[in-house]
């Protein structure tokens, strides 16, 4: 339990800081990113090992892999487009 935990977390870091390296514009804050990635992989692998229960290891980080991505993927802002004007 204590080492899908620590998994989840370190899985969730790695994907909150290269998503932050990949696009670094489209995130309001580096800080809330670092920490919604081991959170959202934390709560996902602790839901999964509540359900599933002891002895399914690498599903319950693919889990936690799957919630890391959800919750970061709220956290992107659209793109910026450039306005034109009405004249234009």
């Amino acid at each position: 339990m204590i080492l899908e935990a620590l998994g989840s977390v370190l899985i969730g870091l790695a994907i909150a800081y290269g998503a932050g390296r990949w696009q670094p514009r489209r995130f309001h804050s580096r800080r809330l990113l670092l920490s919604t990635g081991p959170g959202a992989a934390l709560l996902g692998s602790l839901l999964t090992h509540a359900v599933l229960g002891a002895g399914h290891a690498p599903t319950v980080l693919i889990v936690a892999l799957g919630f890391s991505v959800a919750l970061l993927s709220l956290l992107v802002r659209p793109a910026r487009r450039l306005r034109r004007s009405a004249t234009a």
